[in-house]
């Protein structure tokens, strides 16, 4: 390049694009999947879980799911560096507020005010974006159970199913066929997320030791947000792959009855 415009996080080239946060982006692209899917009982979020080395302590809650307050999580993708710092900050948020007002932080709210500090990040020289995008599941009174995506630049939106990491668009194509609108329980929706994942993640075989899932639900007037356990997600992945033989099974069957005829 002639001019370095991305030497600053401020410069704009002359196509006005800000490669910094496009750099950002790309960076996020070959993090591990993440995947959100809203149900009418309940909100799911689904991780690829990268980081599997025997000799790790385990003692982490988890790597890729955040808590953030207690109708409240999020999943990251990208530097898992930023993504600390950018937890810590969406827990003050929503303490702060409720310190505040008595009562929990509405979810959009919440977004809105961490995507106000990401756009800054992207405004004023001297730092650069953070390079990570966050997918938030929550629910609050006043619109019920809600998934956002956020990226670097600031930007965010409400999903009824979306997917950001590595594969995301395979992921997002396929969870347009299979996403039924007003449909999906959560049942539903764990089988379609371990279909996408096993469909889009770069490894030959999907295991319980590579996947994280969490769910959100409301139970007797509370939030209740449980991160599922290897040996409640190794059914789920069984399941998936009889329906897949037998559905394997079922094509050749038909293709020798269509040769036979």
């Amino acid at each position: 390049m002639s001019r370095r415009y991305d030497s600053r996080t401020t410069i704009f080239s002359p196509e006005g694009r800000l490669y910094q946060v496009e750099y950002a982006m790309e960076a996020i692209g070959h993090a591990g999947t993440c995947l959100g899917i809203l149900a009418n009982d309940g909100v799911l979020l689904v991780a690829e879980r990268r980081n599997t080395h025997k000799l790790l302590d385990d003692v982490m809650f988890s790597e890729k799911i955040y808590k953030l307050n207690d109708d409240l999580a999020c999943s990251v993708a990208g530097i898992t560096a930023d993504a600390n710092v950018l937890t810590n900050e969406l827990r003050v948020i929503a303490q702060r507020y409720y310190f505040q007002y008595q009562e929990p932080i509405p979810c959009e709210q919440l977004v809105m005010t961490l995507c106000d500090l990401k756009q800054s990040y992207t405004q004023f020289g001297g730092k650069r974006p953070f390079g990570v995008s966050i997918l938030y599941m929550g629910w609050d009174k006043h619109y019920g159970y809600q998934l956002y995506q956020s990226d670097p630049s600031g930007n965010y939106g409400g999903w009824k199913a979306t997917c950001i990491g590595n594969n995301s668009a395979a992921a997002v194509s396929m969870l347009k066929q299979d996403y039924k609108e007003g449909e999906t329980t959560l049942q539903s929706a764990l089988a379609l997320a371990i279909k996408v994942l096993n469909k889009t993640m770069d490894i030959s075989k999907l295991t319980a030791e590579k996947v994280e899932i969490a769910k959100l639900t409301r139970e007797n007037g509370k939030t209740r947000i449980k991160v599922l356990k290897q040996e409640e997600v190794e059914p789920l992945i069984k399941k998936h792959e009889e329906e897949e033989k037998k559905a394997a099974k079922e094509k050749k069957e038909k293709d020798q009855r269509d040769k036979a005829e």
